[in-house]
């Protein structure tokens, strides 16, 4: 991290998702202590308050094949410009959802701000799930597993042309950490793109400190730095139950923290971003408060 001050932007959202609840993962992260956390660590912090979602109550939820598509895009439109604002002040934007489909108003922001720059960004993707569904092919359509892919530039128009230009990142410089759950079609969009996906065969075998190298050396490369979109259901359920789509034999603990721990070593993290957290198949805010310890971790906190 270069910088020294913080902009929370909480998104409670939880329009793309298939279950109800992430709306409230802002409202954990904050109960959970995360700004007096993050000025213990001597960080200038500023809490934006909440991005203004539409009620899913009063919305249709059509097209079937991309829920919500017309309130998420709109949301991510207003994600985006508060996130852009930020990193023109100096800020680094910490991005607090949410499902997953906020991650393309964060990354459209970012892309908006680097571009006035000329410069490149990269995206570490940590999640059990690749999120490069299009309404194609998302056995669902929920569009918390698509974001990915429109920040690749497929997708539905109205979220692949938030930044004002698509891609908003290039696929080489894009990696994914911890997948052990993909589509059947999703798969092939995967394999069919330079993307880096890195499955928990990877971690098992090569281990989290080589996995992580590697994704931020692809994520790193030529870029300005990179955004970590850091998926909570990534972290097996037995450490994190309060997620939206909850998937055994996820990270452990360590390696959680040391994939945090590694990226904050590196000093080219531009942005983070925490998803996912389900208050309502929480214990006691359990997801929550590792949420806040692995942002700790890689905004810098160390055992020693």
């Amino acid at each position: 991290m270069r910088q020294s001050q913080i902009a929370v932007i909480g998104v409670p959202m939880d329009l793309g998702a298939g279950r109800r609840g992430v709306d409230m993962g802002p409202s954990a992260l904050r109960i959970a202590r995360l700004h007096d956390r993050l000025v213990e660590l001597r960080y200038e912090v500023e809490d934006l308050g909440n991005v203004e979602v539409d009620q899913p109550e009063r919305a249709p939820s059509s097209p079937a094949n991309a829920r919500y598509l017309n309130q998420i895009a709109h949301t991510c439109a207003r994600l985006a410009a508060i996130v852009e604002q930020a990193a023109d002040r100096g800020q680094v934007p910490l991005v607090l959802g949410g499902d997953h489909s906020i991650a393309v108003g964060t990354v459209a922001g970012l892309a908006r701000h680097f571009s006035k720059q000329e410069k490149k960004m990269g995206v570490i993707w940590i999640d059990a799930h690749a999120d490069m569904n299009t309404p194609a092919s998302s056995p669902t359509g929920n569009v918390h597993g698509m974001p990915l892919a429109c920040c690749l530039g497929e997708g539905p128009k109205e979220l692949i042309g938030l930044a004002g230009f698509s891609p908003m990142v290039q696929a080489e410089n894009v990696a994914i950490v911890g997948l052990r759950s993909v589509d059947d079609l999703e798969r092939l969009k995967v394999r069919g793109t330079s993307v880096h996906a890195f499955t928990m065969r990877d971690i098992d075998e090569r281990g989290m400190r080589t996995v992580i190298q590697q994704a931020i050396h692809a994520a790193s490369a030529g870029t300005a730095g990179f955004h970590v979109s850091f998926d909570m259901d990534s972290v097996d359920p037995a450490e994190a139950p309060g997620v939206g789509t909850p998937v055994p034999g996820g990270l452990t603990y360590r390696e959680a923290h040391l994939a945090m721990e590694l990226i904050g070593d590196s000093g080219q993290m531009t942005s983070l971003e925490v998803v996912e957290v389900n208050p309502v198949m929480d214990v006691a805010n359990r997801t929550a408060l590792l949420a806040v310890e692995l942002i700790m971790s890689a905004l810098g906190k160390r055992i020693l």
